[in-house]
């Protein structure tokens, strides 16, 4: 599979569909995507063959025993569900998804390499704001890298 990359801006349809950008449809091999909760009350999809890897690394490293770990199986694996694009390349995004992540109307779409960003347009505004401090100091810490 090549590489999810880009920001998109797209229209959430009174029915919670979107459009999701060909660009990014023609990566994929499959039909169907999982959307799940992700941090920073955005929504997070994987094609099924990185959900798989994902998730079960993340099945096999939490103990249900563990009020944490049970808080993040929760939050993540619980609410995942299967979206497939319908004729016009569009997915539905279930109301509870939506309601997570404050979509509205403008949505963005962020391919983050392995998995997709699905943002409510002013959310990942207010976001970008008030991150840019954490940004610059977590990029100094990557000083190391060279390219």
């Amino acid at each position: 599979m090549d590489m999810l990359t880009g920001e998109y801006r797209n229209t959430l349809d009174g029915k919670g569909r979107i459009l999701f950008p060909s660009k990014l449809r023609t990566v994929l091999a499959e039909n169907v995507l999982i959307v799940t909760q992700a941090l920073d009350r955005c929504l997070w999809l994987f094609t099924p063959e990185e959900w798989r890897v994902v998730s079960s690394k993340l099945m096999d490293s939490a103990s249900p025993f563990s009020e944490k770990n049970r808080l993040v199986l929760r939050r993540f694996i619980a609410p995942a569900q299967e979206l497939e694009f319908d004729r016009s390349g569009r997915i539905s995004i279930p109301q509870s998804l939506r309601e997570y992540a404050s979509l509205s109307k403008e949505c963005i779409l962020l391919g983050v390499n392995k998995y997709i960003e699905l943002w409510d347009a002013e959310s990942y505004k207010a976001y970008l704001e008030q991150s840019e401090n954490s940004f610059r100091d977590a990029a100094e810490e990557l000083g190391g890298i060279i390219f």
